[in-house]
Parts: C-alpha cells; sequence; structure tokens
C-alpha cells in the first residue's frame, strides 16, 4: 500500500515540474515574458532569479514601461548582479535621474544605453550617469536620448566627446566613414536594441536645416537629411514628402506618401488604411472585412467621443 501511495506521489511531482525545454527559451523571452514564467512555479522562479545570463540585457518595453518606477527597476537590475551590459528603459516616463544614477553606478559595465522618450530624466541627469560610466570603466560606447526634453547643443557636444574616447581609434574612424543611414520608418523597434551593427555612438544630432538638437532622418530614395520637422516623412517607407506631392492621412492620423497609400489595406467603410506602426489596431467585422477602430466603434453604435 505504502510502495502505490510513494508510485502515486513521484508520479504527480513529476508531471507538475515543468519540462526541461521550458528552460532552454528562458534566454529567448521578453522582460515581460520572464518576469511571468517566474510566477509559474518554484522551480523556473529559482530558474530565473539565479540564471545571471537572463539580466546582461535588460530591455524594458510595453506593457511594463507604463508601470516602472525607481524600485521596480532596482528589484529586476539587481539580478544582474552588477554585471549588465544593455540597458533599455523604452518611454518609461516615472523613471528619475537618481533611479538611473543608482542603477549604473551598480552595473559599472554597461556599454549600451537606451532611455528614449524617459521624460522625467533631465540632460543634467543624462551627463552625470555618461560620465559615470565613461570614469569607471569606459564600457559605454552607445547611447539613445531621443525623446528626453531640453537638450540642447552643449549637452550634444559633451556626451559625444565622453563616449568617443571610449571607442579604440578603428572604431573612431569606421563610425566616421561608415556610418549607416537613419529611416524614420524604422525607428522605435525593439530589434533595434536587440541585434543592430554599426549604430551611431548617439542618436541624436544637430539638424542642418533648423540646428536644434533631434532625431536627424536620411531619406531611402534621395539626398535630403533633416528632422521630421523640417522634412515630412511617410511612416510606411521613410521617403520624404515634397509640398507639391498629394499627402494620404492613415486611420491612425499618420501621413503616408500616395504609392504607399494605394498599396496597402484599407477600412471597408472609411477607405482610411493603418501605417505599419499601427497594423495592429485592425477590426473585422462579423463578413470578416477590415474595420479601423473609429468605423468599428461607430457599428456599436458609439464613438470616441460618448467615452471621453
Amino acid at each position: 500500500m505504502m510502495n502505490i501511495i510513494t508510485e502515486a506521489k513521484a508520479e504527480q511531482d513529476s508531471s507538475s515540474y515543468p519540462h526541461d525545454a521550458m528552460f532552454l527559451v528562458l534566454p529567448y523571452l521578453s522582460l515581460y515574458e520572464v518576469l511571468t514564467m517566474s510566477r509559474v512555479c518554484t522551480s523556473l522562479r529559482d530558474a530565473v532569479n539565479n540564471d545571471v545570463l537572463l539580466w546582461l540585457h535588460v530591455i524594458v518595453e510595453r506593457p511594463l514601461n507604463s508601470r516602472l518606477t525607481d524600485e521596480t527597476l532596482f528589484q529586476i537590475t539587481s539580478k544582474g548582479n552588477g554585471r549588465i551590459q544593455t540597458l533599455a528603459l523604452i518611454n518609461c516616463m516615472h523613471i528619475t535621474d537618481q533611479g538611473l544614477q543608482t542603477v549604473v553606478e551598480q552595473n559599472p559595465f554597461i556599454h549600451e544605453l537606451h532611455i528614449p522618450a524617459c521624460t522625467n530624466i533631465t540632460p543634467e541627469g543624462v551627463l552625470r550617469v555618461v560620465k559615470t560610466l565613461c570614469q569607471r570603466s569606459n564600457c559605454l560606447t552607445t547611447l539613445s536620448i531621443n525623446g528626453i526634453y531640453n537638450l540642447q547643443q552643449e549637452h550634444l557636444l559633451m556626451l559625444a566627446s565622453n563616449l568617443r574616447e571610449n571607442l579604440p581609434l578603428a572604431d573612431r574612424q569606421s563610425q566616421q566613414q561608415q556610418q549607416q543611414p537613419t529611416y524614420y520608418h524604422e525607428r522605435g523597434s525593439v530589434s533595434a536594441f536587440k541585434r543592430r551593427e554599426n549604430r551611431t555612438i548617439i542618436d541624436l544630432e544637430v539638424c542642418p536645416k533648423c540646428f536644434e538638437v533631434r532625431m536627424v532622418y536620411d531619406c531611402p530614395k534621395g539626398d535630403c537629411r533633416g528632422c521630421i520637422f523640417c522634412i515630412p516623412r511617410c511612416e510606411n517607407c521613410g521617403r520624404c514628402i515634397i509640398e507639391s506631392e498629394e499627402v494620404e492621412e492613415g486611420a491612425c492620423g499618420d501621413t503616408l506618401c500616395l504609392d504607399c497609400w494605394l498599396q496597402i489595406p484599407k477600412c471597408n467603410f472609411c477607405n482610411k488604411p493603418y501605417c505599419k506602426q499601427h497594423i495592429d489596431w485592425w477590426c473585422t467585422s462579423s463578413d470578416s472585412s477590415l474595420l479601423c477602430r473609429v468605423c468599428d466603434d461607430n457599428s456599436h453604435g458609439y464613438t470616441y467621443t460618448d467615452v471621453l
């Protein structure tokens, strides 16, 4: 009788233990997925907490970014035991100068720092962080700060000077000679923070037209360069839209060139498309036809103004 009970208990324990393949996929999951997996069972929780390799590259994106605070960031980055190499905080509006500074001091080997649209971080806070990393380890070689408010040319010059000092002489020359173009329609891609070769040391520069510190984009079909305020660009293909050209608007409100507007699917009711940045906004009707969000809401008897 005891043997039967023992065997049944062992069988139950083995069935509750996750398959070995679950541990193999952990390095390929996003941060949100890794944290979710750690709550499945104790064995996965221990695997997530004890494997430092999972925390060498910390990339915070949706849906975590809107809820991330300084305290939560400390808890996440502490799992890397001071060995984090890439820190990407994408649109983390609650992170402060002090919070970022504390994380950087605890992780001196960060060589890629991406903090786009972290609006609670100041230019002075960015300067302190960069100086800390450059003075302690000379590891920082890539910086993304698009969306940080009140950046001036003086800030940009100081940041670029510190970063270039960290690059070997051969890398400095290759950065100047083989700088890859930056296209408007490829901005904001999370994959860009994971595997992108020949990236610039800093994502911002002085616009050659308005002389403001902004993202400067190249044209896939021409030689024009400038920020989005100086040169309107198509959301889908990134090329410039000249004044004499007919401009189309997507259901999401973004600007599209006529060529792209003609090629992409459109709402069956208002005949407006979504750009590729908002392709997941499509809704389907009962007959499987495509509807934009506004038309879908109208078909149910209410509009956005009813909700606001």
